[in-house]
């Protein structure tokens, strides 16, 4: 695809997805974010403003020798120069050519009112604005791509002149003209209508699309089916109010759906994990339900969908999930059929063939009619599981006792200590630990009197902790569930504890994470 230049796909998470609320990314992100991307492949990445801010001076500075891209070009975004000055002469010009970039997308306005209003110029002079800074950035090396600002509602309010704002540009040596549908209004058809009209003029066209409608993507696809050759968008659908086009959505889309080669099958394949990388560097929790690459993406909870997967999962799935490099998952639940569960355990590697599904499917359903959940504490079900096999308790250890308290000391600090007493391997163990909660002091406890005989438990890392009142319970009265994800460094499993105490629950929840972590580090149960 970027070989050819027939088609582009441009991620701008760097500059417009950052404009999220509550995302912040330092020099360093930004750089480790372009690193993933330009695994996936897109083509074009925008880095940012240079001159605008010290952070995307220094991005574009620190990339010229920090970041080795394979695959994509660095586009370095910035305005048309002001009004009354030639472009030469303009500073924030001058900061895209000193960026270095190959690519630079000029910013600006194709809205009568948006002239008149927001720049406080002429119309004509808005025309000389565009054409001026477009030819001299050619002039001097680079490429140039223009996004019109605000196009879609500019074209209803003036058609004519949005119509020029765009042809200015390419004639003046624009590669592409990206319609922004900046307030993100527009639904498919009309967008399509409209994209159509100005690939009919002779220019080639762009999409960028923002989601206050919940159409980004559609009309992203819209905009191609009607002759678009450059679409853009975001990682996991960042950007500010409601975000812009999700990318992984539009080129799973455009990829699986409407066979357009944009990436390889080996970059696509890592689409989920680089959607879930880059969650983690912009610190932002990924959406469990999005499309493609979420981890709900592929999961079924449903008895009847099980039913039916058990006899060809394509019956319930889109697409083969290893395509985009996840994975389908059951959810065992009180919806649970005979098929959930056999499919889950054949996930987790028993056969649950015959009548072996039975009693652990009344037993899921007897559990969760008390507040348990095991769609997100797979590794209690796998307990569980075991249990009803086997008709042992899972366990490597015998719990006598365990306490916590939480002093407020003179000088308004807190600190929770907890003493355990346990039997392990033959011996009577007590020990104590402390901790910012009685949570965390219970877990250092714990740890204490197991690491010496499981030296496997130094690697366990409790990664969250969540707490739910149970719908129907009152007050301080209420029956109080907790999930904790525990991690060994290698793998992540979540954990289910329910009583009508919150430190029960979560020693619950603790003593199964452990129990789990020695069962797959080799360790028999008793």
């Amino acid at each position: 695809m970027q070989g050819d230049d027939a088609f582009h796909v441009y991620d701008t998470t760097l500059r417009d997805g950052s404009q999220q609320e509550g995302l912040n990314l330092s020099v360093t992100d930004k750089l480790a974010v372009a690193r993933h991307l330009d695994d996936l492949g897109v083509g074009f990445i925008e880095g940012g403003w240079p001159g605008a801010n010290p952070k995307d001076t220094e991005f574009f500075r620190r990339a010229l020798t920090e970041l080795d891209l394979r695959h994509a070009q660095l586009a370095a975004f910035g305005a048309t120069r002001r009004a009354g000055v030639k472009a030469a002469d303009d500073p924030q010009v001058a900061a895209l050519r000193e960026s270095r970039a190959p690519v630079v997308t000029l910013v600006a306005k194709s809205h009568d009112r948006h002239v008149e209003l927001a720049l406080r110029t002429t119309l004509a002079e808005n025309l000389a604005m565009i054409r001026d800074t477009v030819s001299h950035l050619v002039a001097e090396g680079q490429r140039v791509f223009l996004d019109a600002e605000h196009f879609f509602d500019g074209y209803k309010a003036n058609r004519a002149y949005a119509l020029e704002a765009v042809l200015t540009a390419a004639e003046a040596g624009a590669s592409v003209v990206a319609l922004c549908d900046t307030n993100g209004g527009m639904l498919p058809d009309e967008l399509a209508d409209v994209v159509h009209e100005v690939v009919s003029a002779g220019a080639r066209v762009g999409i960028h699309c923002h989601d206050d409608s919940g159409c980004a993507v559609a009309n992203s696809l819209a905009a191609v089916k009607a002759g678009a050759t450059h679409v853009q968008g975001c990682a996991n659908g960042y950007g500010e109010r409601s975000g812009n086009a999700n990318l992984f959505t539009v080129i799973g889309n455009l990829q699986l759906k409407r066979g357009m080669r944009l990436v390889t099958d080996d970059q696509m394949a890592e689409m989920t994990r680089i959607a879930h990388a880059v969650s983690e560097v912009t610190n932002v929790t990924p959406s469990s339900q999005q499309p493609y690459v979420g981890v709900s993406a592929f999961a079924h909870k449903a008895g009847l969908h099980a039913s039916a997967i058990k006899v060809d999962p394509d019956l319930y799935q889109h697409i083969d999930p290893a395509l985009v490099g996840n994975d389908m998952r059951m959810l065992v639940s009180s919806m649970a059929g005979r098929a959930s569960v056999e499919l889950k355990g054949r996930e987790l590697g028993y056969d649950l063939s015959g009548e072996k599904a039975k009693d652990v499917v009344a037993r899921v359903k007897e559990l969760e009619s008390t507040g348990y959940t095991f769609e997100a504490a797979d590794a209690s079900f796998e307990l569980l599981l075991r249990e009803e096999l086997t008709g042992v308790r899972q366990r490597h250890f015998e719990v006598e006792s365990w306490r916590a308290i939480v002093e407020r000391r003179p000088d308004g600090s807190m600190i929770s200590e907890a003493t355990v007493k346990l039997h392990a391997k033959g011996e009577r163990i007590i020990a104590t630990g402390e901790g910012n909660g009685p949570v965390n002091a219970l877990d250092n406890a714990l740890r204490v009197a197991l690491e010496r005989l499981y030296p496997e438990l130094a690697r366990l890392e409790l990664v969250d902790y969540k707490v739910r009142i149970l719908e129907g319970s009152h007050g301080t009265d209420a029956r109080t569930r907790v999930l904790i994800e525990s991690s060994d460094g290698e793998r992540e499993w979540g954990t289910v504890g329910v009583e009508d105490n919150v430190i029960a629950a979560s020693w619950q929840a603790l003593e199964e994470a452990v129990t789990y972590c020695l069962l797959h580090a080799g360790y028999e149960a008793g």
